[in-house]
């Protein structure tokens, strides 16, 4: 079946002020009059060249009268009622700050059905160029390239959201160009400096248990920090990890998802952590694990944990690694002590065993020389046997 052309193609007029102006129906208001869509060209064939271009992009469109509203009044919306209850509020807040201090001043006004992408690319390069909000004299005036890519990923989100809508045809993010991803360097301690570590979180009676179980299990801080008995199963040194602790705006804390639908998973404790935790649930004053020393009612706070491992690893002497590090550190030596990706995979709660390849790379590749280092060794066994017989 042919598809449709959109209604009023081929309405062509020269204005008075010598230029050609033509239009297309894009769809209907709710009052069932038409929604155009104007066109203008210096000349008949320009305008004509034009007019073309748009009657492919708006066929089969069916727009709506919001399709009138600015993109800021668009985000205002989506961000409200679409995306409200479907992300973390700290992930709400992000977004809003994203929108008040970069997407509004710059596209803010335009209208949703006139975004382009060569609009939104102009914005990216203006953003990481010159948007950084407060001056420093360190960093000067660019935006991060992870801002960049944030900015970009909620309008992504936003303007897919208004294609379903049928606010626009297409969304304009695509075909844009954005920063690549560069993480920060992966800091991974050598079992001596484990050692070290050890050495110094043994002599501290509140930490101990809290960060032998993070180096054992590679857990995220707000996934340890969150952990309650109810999670403990004592007889199969099992432990479910199913919700991770957020700051809230204002002060406080939240318990919430964890950070994707894999990432809610249980896990078999090696059984030293399985005993730790026995031994630990005999004194226990409250619901959490981890609880806060001062409030027992209340989890561990996160950043205080961060905080706690900035002054153990000046104890130990040791470089001061984030607190992530000390996963990746988990992850590393399970993959050089023989633990399969996939298995491991489950463990950190990724998506899939892939990705886990993908984000130790030099690790699985340590270990494919090993392997290659295994086969040759068997084959020049092999060979000699054969030549011997």
């Amino acid at each position: 079946m042919a598809k449709r052309r959109p209604n009023g193609d081929g309405l062509v007029r020269k204005r008075d002020d010598g230029r050609w102006e033509g239009r297309i129906v894009v769809g209907r208001k709710n009052n069932s009059n038409p929604i155009y869509r104007y066109v203008f060209g210096k000349t008949q064939k320009e305008l004509l060249a034009k007019l073309h271009s748009h009657i492919e992009t708006y066929r089969d469109a069916e727009l709506t009268e919001d399709c009138k509203m600015s993109l800021g009044q668009w985000l205002d919306r989506w961000l409200n009622e679409y995306a409200l209850f479907t992300i973390r509020e700290s992930t709400w807040r992000g977004y809003n700050s994203m929108i008040k201090n970069y997407i509004k001043p710059n596209l803010g006004d335009k209208t949703l059905a006139f975004l382009t992408t060569a609009d939104i690319q102009k914005m990216y390069n203006k953003v990481k160029k010159h948007g950084r909000i407060r001056e420093h004299p360190r960093l000067g005036h660019q935006l991060a390239d992870s801002m960049v890519r944030g900015i970009h990923m909620l309008l992504h989100q936003a303007l897919d959201a208004a294609v379903k809508e049928r606010l626009i045809v297409k969304n304009p993010t695509d075909g844009t160009t954005i920063p690549k991803i560069n993480y920060a360097p992966k800091q991974i301690l050598t079992e001596s400096q484990i050692d070290r570590l050890m050495d110094v979180i043994q002599k501290d009676e509140l930490w101990h248990d809290f960060f032998y179980t993070e180096l054992t299990t590679g857990l995220r801080r707000g996934e340890i920090c969150g952990l309650k008995w109810v999670d403990f199963d004592e007889g199969s040194g099992r432990l479910r990890i199913s919700r991770t602790i957020h700051k809230q705006s204002g002060g406080g804390f939240t318990a919430g998802e964890t950070k994707t639908d894999t990432g809610t998973r249980t896990i078999v404790l090696p059984p030293s952590t399985a005993q730790l935790l026995r031994e630990r649930k005999q004194l226990t004053v409250g619901e959490w694990i981890f609880h806060n020393p001062i409030k027992p009612e209340e989890p561990i706070n996160p950043h205080s944990a961060y905080c706690k491992l900035k002054v153990l690893l000046k104890q130990a002497d040791l470089p001061l690694i984030r607190f992530h590090d000390l996963r990746h550190t988990f992850a590393t030596h399970a993959l050089a002590g023989g633990v399969d990706a996939k298995t491991l995979s489950g463990i950190l709660g990724h998506t899939n065993a892939s990705f886990t390849l993908d984000t130790y790379t030099h690790m699985t590749t340590d270990m494919q020389r090993n392997a290659a280092v295994i086969v040759g060794n068997f084959m020049d066994g092999f060979i000699l046997r054969q030549e011997e017989t």
